[in-house]
Parts: structure tokens; sequence; C-alpha cells
């Protein structure tokens, strides 16, 4: 375990609030970072995905950078315009 993750190991302990939402923002940030890695990876700035999903890169931000209540259609368009898949699981 790395300093970080114990760093939150001990927060969690001490703060009950925190340890009931970090679970949750985090898999929301890893999702913003999934999407924008993806973006990159294809070679497009948010603008001009953007122009391809007929939005403002203003909410190509959002998305990637605030990924909390993102429609699954919104994903799946999303992903179809990088040529990619979304697949969920549910564990």
């Amino acid at each position: 375990m790395d300093d970080l993750q114990r760093a939150i190991a001990k927060r969690k302990s001490r703060d009950p609030e925190f340890a009931k939402t970090f679970d949750k923002e985090y898999e929301e940030f890893k999702i913003g970072v999934a999407l924008k890695e993806a973006r990159k990876n294809a070679g497009l700035t948010q603008e001009a995905l953007a122009d391809k999903l007929n939005t403002k890169k203003s909410a190509i931000s959002r998305i990637e950078n605030h990924s909390e209540d993102i429609r699954l259609s919104t994903l799946h368009h999303y992903a179809e315009v990088l040529g990619k898949k979304i697949q969920v699981s549910i564990l």
C-alpha cells in the first residue's frame, strides 16, 4: 500500500462522511479520465469531438471533468464516435 492509499484509508476510518462518498466519487472520476484518454487516443480535441456529437465543447468538458450522472445513451454515443464500445458490469 502506498502513502496515498494509507492516507485515504486513515481518513475513511476517521471520517464516516468521507468514507461514504469517496468510493462513488472516485469511480466517477475514473470514468471521466477514461473518456478523456479515449478521446485523446483518437486524436480529437474536445471541440472536434463536440462537433461530431453535435454539442458544445463545454458539454464535453463537463462529461470528462464532472462525470457524475452521465446518461448511458450519452456514453454509448461518445464511445461510438471514437470507434469504441461501452461495457457495463455489475459486480
